[in-house]
């Protein structure tokens, strides 16, 4: 079937969800390993104060398709470039990590362990309510003692690849080179809105939803990138066919390392958001605001959906897991030539 016709059925339960309010809009877009691509959107980019249409062309706040779309990119380059290696500690770039106690676990740390979440660090930590000087952000986070526990998805493990990325480039985020698309600082005029943050006292548009990246000037490894759909979709594209990045970081970011994690990704297994159809080939990632992007090596598929699912709030039940799932099963069976029901 072709794009066009899969993509107009299988924007329907993002249609659906629209209709429902349950999200304020989204764009849905398919692109394969030859470069065929397909997009459909509706919906309102914002609804409060004013209300505006979405387009093909709004810019979304990625929020943590920040980790994979330019943080594991940008450390996977490097490796290439044999800047640092993956199983180096990040202490042979941020030698002042934990830097009063040498025999700290933080010390031990390496850029495979915080790309694949196999660290003791803690989920996230409200580091906006300690201040807003990002400079002295930075050194708390190097410099804290922080809570050993099992291994999970962590935010604060790719803060410090978003610090090693500025030391060993010695440029800060925001000025790191990005592709046509994607910025860490949007016109915000071109953005879909996002929450009405109390801590701010404002809608959020243009500028980072995350409270962390944006105390620590914007931008974080974690947070803080924007991007229009075929923006995402011409990174998707580099993914599948191998353009994007050398076979090495291409097996990396396939591989487990976990049960569901690789390098810098999720691979596919029963129950996550990318639906039940996805091969074992499947690699994706999520974002808070409501964005996702999977990528089916096996079908030699890509699809992202992006959503303000939390305009005016996150404090709602937006469906978003069942949204991502229905459509993900809806994009493979039409791909694939079946009906889902």
């Amino acid at each position: 079937m072709a794009l066009d016709k899969i993509i107009d059925q299988a924007f329907a339960p993002a249609a659906q969800a629209i209709a429902r309010g349950d999200i304020p809009g989204a764009v849905l877009g398919l692109v394969t390993a030859d470069g065929q691509r397909a997009v459909r959107w509706r919906g309102r980019a914002q609804i409060v104060p004013d209300e505006e249409n979405l387009s093909r062309e709004t810019w979304f706040d990625l929020a943590s398709l920040t980790k994979v779309i330019f943080t594991t990119t940008a450390i996977l380059k490097l490796v290439e470039a044999g800047r640092i290696g993956l199983d180096d500690a990040l202490v042979t770039v941020i030698p002042d990590l934990r830097q009063y106690d040498m025999n700290a676990a933080e010390r031990r740390l390496t850029f495979r362990q915080c790309l694949a979440h196999q660290t003791h660090l803690p989920a996230v930590e409200p580091l906006y309510t300690y201040g807003q000087d990002p400079n002295t952000l930075r050194a708390f986070i190097l410099q804290r003692v922080w809570q050993s526990g099992p291994p999970v998805y962590s935010d604060i493990n790719f803060m410090l690849l978003g610090i090693a990325i500025e030391r060993i480039t010695g440029k800060p985020l925001l000025d790191q080179p990005l592709p046509e698309g994607f910025s860490f600082r949007p016109n915000p005029q071109l953005c879909a809105a996002t929450e009405h943050c109390t801590w701010r006292g404002r809608v959020i548009r243009g500028e980072v939803h995350d409270e962390n990246a944006f105390a620590l000037g914007g931008a974080s490894g974690h947070a803080g990138l924007f991007g229009t759909i075929d923006a995402v979709l011409d990174f998707a594209h580099g993914v599948l066919d191998g353009s994007g990045l050398s076979k090495a970081s291409l097996e990396a970011i396939r591989t487990r390392v976990s049960n569901k994690r690789n390098v810098g990704w999720e691979g596919s297994y029963a129950g996550w958001h990318g639906g039940d159809s996805c091969s074992d080939a499947t690699i994706g990632h999520t974002g808070f605001t409501g964005t996702g992007l999977w990528v089916d090596f096996e079908r030699g598929l890509a699809w992202s959906l992006l959503t303000n699912r939390v305009h005016l709030s996150r404090h709602k039940d937006s469906g978003i897991l069942a949204l991502r799932r229905a459509t993900g099963d809806e994009v493979i069976a039409l791909f694939d030539g079946r009906t889902r029901f």
